[in-house]
């Protein structure tokens, strides 16, 4: 496997883990009864991008590694799920 397809798979791991860590710990203004004029309720009253992208880097680097150690380093891949049903090819 080459780098360029180490890194694709990587940004997709990451952009995935992106989404699913914006939602942890965030708290709108209408929770924190700071609503300011010109905005929706469930705004994020205070949005910290950094710790987002680092929680979203450490969690991507660590679902990556476990990928690559067992699709890559010990073969486990789509072929390794038991079929239930048989192959008419």
């Amino acid at each position: 496997m080459t780098l360029f397809s180490l890194f694709a798979v990587y940004f997709i791991i990451w952009w995935v883990t992106l989404f699913a860590v914006l939602p942890f710990g965030l708290r709108t203004q209408a929770e924190e009864n700071e609503v300011v004029p010109g905005s929706v309720e469930s705004a994020p009253a205070r949005f910290r991008i950094w710790r987002v992208l680092l929680v979203t880097t450490l969690a991507a680097a660590a679902v990556h590694a476990a990928w690559y150690v067992l699709s890559v380093k010990l073969g486990y891949g789509f072929d390794a799920i038991p079929q239930f049903f048989p192959n008419f090819d």
